[in-house]
């Protein structure tokens, strides 16, 4: 994703209203990594900016994804989240026990375009790996040995 000044910038010239709200939104996705929802860009955001609504949130979000600087993803967690890297291929974990979502290097393809349905045009693959993150385990393993010494 582009620094927020860039954005600004693009924003402008592609005839889209640049408010401090929408500035702030920039800010809060430039360098995450977390793969945020769209509630918790606005529970950020309305830490500096209280009077910013999730409807604001929502459609900055929505414009910086048909722009293609931020991905909108949908890795099954409940909620969409946002994932501003786009400069490179990569897949995503998913931990089942917090919902965190991590940027993995891609994966090859497990589809070959001959297997497709006929007719069908693919634009996309992408891998989503479903586990337990390490902070997850951890917990999950200080837990059983508080248990079986208890």
């Amino acid at each position: 994703m582009r620094t927020p000044d860039e954005l600004t910038e693009e924003f402008r010239r592609r005839g889209l209203k640049v408010t401090p709200q929408r500035t702030a939104v920039f800010r809060v996705l430039h360098g995450d990594q977390t793969h945020p929802t769209a509630e918790a860009v606005h529970r950020r955001v309305v830490q500096d900016m209280p009077t910013v609504s999730l409807r604001t949130v929502y459609q900055t979000l929505n414009d910086l994804t048909a722009m293609g600087e931020i991905r909108n993803l949908d890795v099954g967690t409940g909620s969409a989240r946002f994932d501003p890297n786009v400069e490179s291929a990569h897949d995503h974990a998913v931990c089942d026990a917090c919902g965190s979502v991590r940027d993995i290097p891609a994966a090859a393809p497990t589809v070959h375009p001959r297997d497709l349905p006929e007719g069908f045009r693919a634009h996309a693959a992408e891998v989503v790996v479903r586990g337990t993150c390490a902070s997850c385990a951890e917990s999950a393993e200080r837990s059983t040995v508080a248990a079986a010494r208890a």
